[in-house]
């Protein structure tokens, strides 16, 4: 099936992120050398089919464009030149950094592991495609609180906890 990529371009180094075939789940792929990143991305594609990129989109807090959105609209014209055919789609990645630094903290990755910078630049592409696939997925993981059994609150369980 085919592949959404999911990128979080970097000056030095890009982060790459990967769905599932079913585009439920993205995953965070490798960390590229962003000179090398269209020779990886044309390597990728010759065993998978892309179907769309989508890139995170540096904007000031005040939507104002950043200091490294010249950088990614640059990578950008190479990406489209490289890959005519491959629509992309621009992801907004403010806080991704931050919210990846929490995601290793939750998943309990020590803090010598948390400060290599490539691992961030994977699981912020993560983020960008997950929340690209969550957006444009229509499908809705809520649950409706009043919909869940009296029986099956841990308060009304009568269990007491350990």
């Amino acid at each position: 099936m085919d592949r959404l990529i999911g990128i979080d371009y970097g000056r030095r180094r890009t982060g790459l992120a990967v769905s599932d075939p079913l585009r439920i789940f993205a995953s965070a792929l490798e960390t590229v050398d962003s000179a090398k990143l269209i020779d990886y991305l044309k390597n990728y594609a010759q065993n998978e089919t892309i179907e769309r990129f989508v890139v995170g989109y540096p904007v000031n807090m005040d939507g104002a464009p950043s200091e490294a959105q010249a950088d990614v609209d640059a990578f950008l014209k190479h990406l489209q030149k490289a890959f005519p055919d491959v629509p992309v789609s621009l992801e907004d990645e403010r806080f991704t950094s931050v919210l990846a630094h929490q995601v290793m903290i939750d998943g309990g990755m020590k803090a010598k592991d948390r400060r290599d910078k490539k691992s961030v630049d994977r699981i912020s592409a993560a983020i960008i495609l997950q929340g690209y696939m969550d957006r444009t997925s229509g499908a809705t993981f809520a649950v409706n609180p009043d919909s869940v059994p009296e029986n099956r609150s841990r308060k009304t369980s009568g269990r007491r906890k350990k």
